[in-house]
């Protein structure tokens, strides 16, 4: 189990992350991209535009925009199911493992230096980057 992270600190490291993201030469993805994207690597296949709408819990058009987006950009890739001719899968390709481990690695080297819980400025009882601490 991951350790949990105190609202503030997580948002910063979302932060980090994503403005590290923006500044190299990848494709800006939006929130929605990214997660067709990670549930297709993250979980097990098969995937299915009907299937990532349900887990996602969002239409299969807006499914459908995204794929289209990260099939365009190689990310993904649209095949047929051999066992049911009606029915597309939605695969992994090497160029989309290559940016989610290139991602990973922004993600991972914005946790570093990151605020304890300990460390008021973030963490604790001041406001930081114009969020309110909410108790709990």
């Amino acid at each position: 189990m991951l350790p949990l992270l105190h609202p503030q600190i997580a948002l910063e490291l979302w932060r980090r992350a994503l403005v590290e993201s923006v500044r190299r030469e990848s494709p800006d993805l939006t929130a929605r991209q990214l997660a067709v994207m990670l549930t297709v690597y993250k979980t097990d296949p098969p995937h299915t535009v009907r299937g990532l709408a349900a887990t996602l819990g969002v239409s299969k058009p807006a499914i459908t925009r995204a794929v289209d987006r990260l099939s365009r950009l190689g990310f993904v890739r649209r095949r047929r199911d051999e066992t049911d001719r009606r029915n597309v899968l939605i695969q992994r390709t090497m160029k989309g493992s290559v940016y989610l481990s290139e991602f990973a690695d922004i993600v991972t080297a914005a946790s570093r230096d990151l605020p304890t819980a300990s460390r008021p400025s973030i963490a604790g009882g001041g406001e930081a980057g114009g969020l309110r601490n909410t108790p709990g």
